[in-house]
């Protein structure tokens, strides 16, 4: 069996990742002790970059569960280790890559890094596919 640690640190980052986009959505819309009470009410009234934030925290939640079925299925299917921890720590850099981009307002290069992201666990199942037919 395969070293399992690096999958586990994949699927952790993937899932605390979208975490760091709340915090920076809450910190920049100026969030008070109040405003806990009905937090996603007060995210949803926000304007520019702490609306950009959250927009990127609530996709970045979207895409887990594709990320962590694909990387989950290919260490069960036995794909090689460095081929799932490179479209792994891919789909990581490219998910930190593309918060930037939302943060900065770059919408045509957000949407390219995007379809790279999600390329990397499609590649993922794809390979899936092709070992086992």
């Amino acid at each position: 069996m395969q070293s399992i640690s690096g999958i586990i640190y994949l699927i952790l980052g993937a899932c605390l990742l979208p975490y760091v986009f709340t915090i920076i959505a809450k910190k920049a819309g100026g969030f008070r002790a109040q405003d806990n009470q009905n937090p996603r009410a007060f995210l949803a009234r926000t304007e520019g970059l702490a609306a950009r934030a959250h927009a990127v925290q609530q996709n970045s939640f979207e895409s887990l569960p594709l990320f962590i079925a694909a990387v989950l299925m290919a260490e069960y299917m036995v794909v090689p280790q460095r081929l799932v921890m490179t479209f792994g720590i891919a789909y990581l850099v490219c998910r930190v890559i593309y918060g930037i981009c939302y943060l900065k307002n770059w919408a045509a290069l957000r949407s390219v890094v995007w379809l790279l992201s999600i390329l990397c666990p499609v590649s993922l199942l794809l390979l899936i596919i092709k070992l086992t037919s």
